[in-house]
């Protein structure tokens, strides 16, 4: 008994801990179960996926939205949603190509763990074949920053084309692709998201500032609604008599101060108000209220105003005819004041808008959406919003590849190639991470209702048998076989590919996971316990566990 050693008691009771070879099994199986619910939304003949919570119904084949409606609870998994938003924030479409890619890297190497490979060995051999993957994929992008704006536009509508395939307004793509590649080559040279609007009511599209009208007081209709050439004021200042606060309480001695201090409070609105007149602003805007007594004197005056403009439009509002939003009324000076060459209010559906056009800084757009049913414009809003992030990426970037499988299938020829030429597992591992890529074309095929084996195997015929001139052939949906994705212009960015090994080489080096009970859970738990015990007494041995 004197050589025994004291048991040490690491974590607090109620704590699960798991390590080795079933804990990276049991990650792996996590994250294949995650791609298994996107992998069928796939390609231009993805399905859609209809996910009901207790508030809403969320019907889109957007991976990115898909995996944040779902309510994942496996530490493992979470970082495949982790992974998807961030491909959405910087690449904003090939979500769902990043979780099945990511997912099959995995797949690939779990039969590795199983037979005792040790990790370090598989992420060793994935990073190499990633880097010579990325290397490979930059050499053969084309880059699009030499061309002239004709061409380049053409380029760019070619890309936002190929992001709306897959999307539900697909059929459309045709129309949207050119609003979606103006919106864009609007903006300045940081190509700010938030000065692209979306506004989801019935209309078509706008060049400038649009947003919806803000609640008015009477004698709101008797102002102009039409401007040309206007000067444009932008406050975030409030127009209004202030009531007094509960329980104020003013002394006076004499009955006719009074009145003074009606008139004081009456003079202060109305010298704002004079000075914003004097300003020669013909449009006045408030992130504040407007309240009745200004809404009136304005009308009076042939001017337009509308308060409790939302932030976000208030700030394209300001970045598409210049100025500053002012917070103070004591120095309206001619350079906070923007100008646009029309203003004017016009009915869209059951709504009224607020339309800035012709603007001199011209740095914004405002896209008005029109659809029936409130999932299907806000799924066309996603896939709008997916298509402007594309390209973007490509305006940044300047490099594109075909879509459609071909540029994974040249990669997984290329890869097999050089494995052949290397001595050890590492031979194995790559070999295995070259395979991984065809699970694109061949769930392309699948949710196309391709026989994906008879077209995984004239696409690796192709691509060895032809060279270069087979790099780019990939799957035709359209016609059940295979085309040059290329000359049919199935084109994204670059950046789109290069985030899926990250999360297989994350995964492989999580050795050991240890999930702790809430400290208010295991309380109630041995509360509950302890009272069953006492009711158990007398009647049995009742004890806790």
């Amino acid at each position: 008994m004197m050589g025994m050693q004291p048991q040490v008691v690491l974590l607090r009771e109620g704590a699960d801990a798991s390590q080795g070879k079933p804990q990276l099994v049991s990650n792996i199986n996590a994250v294949a179960a995650v791609a298994d619910i996107v992998r069928t939304t796939l390609g231009p003949r993805g399905m859609d996926k209809l996910i009901h919570t207790d508030s809403k119904v969320v019907v889109s084949n957007d991976g990115a939205t898909i995996v944040k409606a779902l309510d994942i609870v496996h530490p493992a998994a979470q970082t495949m949603v982790d992974i998807a938003k961030s491909q959405d924030n910087e690449a904003g479409d090939g979500t769902t190509s990043v979780v099945v890619l990511a997912s099959e890297f995995l797949k690939e190497a779990k039969q590795y763990v199983e037979e005792g490979v040790h990790p370090q060995i598989i992420i060793k051999s994935y990073r190499e074949a990633s880097r010579l993957a990325i290397e490979k994929l930059k050499e053969w992008s084309i880059d699009i920053s030499r061309q002239d704006e004709g061409e380049k536009r053409d380029l760019l509508i070619r890309c936002a084309a190929t992001s709306l395939n897959s999307k539900l307004i697909s059929h459309q793509k045709d129309f949207f692709a050119p609003i979606v590649v103006d919106a864009v080559l609007s903006l300045d040279e940081d190509l700010p998201l938030d000065m692209i609007g979306i506004k989801k009511v019935p209309g078509g599209t706008l060049e400038g500032v649009a947003f919806k009208k803000t609640f008015s007081y009477a004698g709101f209709e008797q102002q102009p609604k039409k401007f040309d050439h206007p000067k444009v004021c932008m406050l975030n200042v409030e127009l209004e008599l202030k009531s007094e606060k509960e329980n104020a309480e003013i002394r006076l001695t004499d009955p006719e101060q009074y009145q003074s201090i009606v008139d004081a409070e009456w003079n202060i609105i109305y010298e704002k108000l004079e000075k914003i007149v004097k300003s020669g602003a013909k449009v006045v805007l408030s992130r504040l209220a407007i309240g009745d007594l200004a809404t009136q004197y304005f009308a009076d005056r042939n001017i337009f105003c509308a308060g409790r403009v939302p932030d976000e439009d208030m700030r394209r509002v300001v970045k598409a005819c210049g100025g500053a939003v002012q917070t103070s009324i004591h120095n309206l000076s001619p350079d906070v004041i923007g100008s646009c060459g029309k203003f004017e209010e016009i009915q869209i559906g059951d709504e009224r808008y607020n339309i800035f056009s012709d603007c001199p800084e011209g740095k914004t757009t405002t896209i008005v959406l029109r659809g029936g049913a409130e999932q299907f414009i806000a799924e066309t809003e996603r896939s709008i919003h997916d298509s402007v992030m594309i390209v973007r990426r490509a305006l940044k970037n300047s490099k594109i590849v075909p879509g459609g499988g071909a540029i994974e299938m040249e990669l997984s020829k290329f890869l097999r190639n050089h494995a052949r030429q290397i001595y050890g597992k590492a031979q194995l591992v790559i070999n295995s991470y070259a395979k991984a890529f065809e699970v694109i074309p061949r769930q392309l095929s699948d949710n196309a209702g391709f026989d994906s084996t008879d077209i995984l195997n004239r696409l690796r015929q192709k691509h060895v048998a032809a060279g270069e001139g087979g790099r780019w052939f990939g799957v035709d949906v359209d016609n059940d076989g295979i085309c040059d994705c290329y000359e049919k212009f199935v084109w994204e960015p670059l950046q789109v590919l290069c985030w899926s090994p990250n999360l297989a080489a994350l995964t492989c080096r999580v050795g050991q996971a240890v999930r702790h009970r809430s400290r208010h859970r295991s309380s109630v738990s041995h509360t509950q316990c302890r009272r069953d015990h006492q009711e158990s007494s007398g009647r049995g041995a009742g004890r806790c566990r």
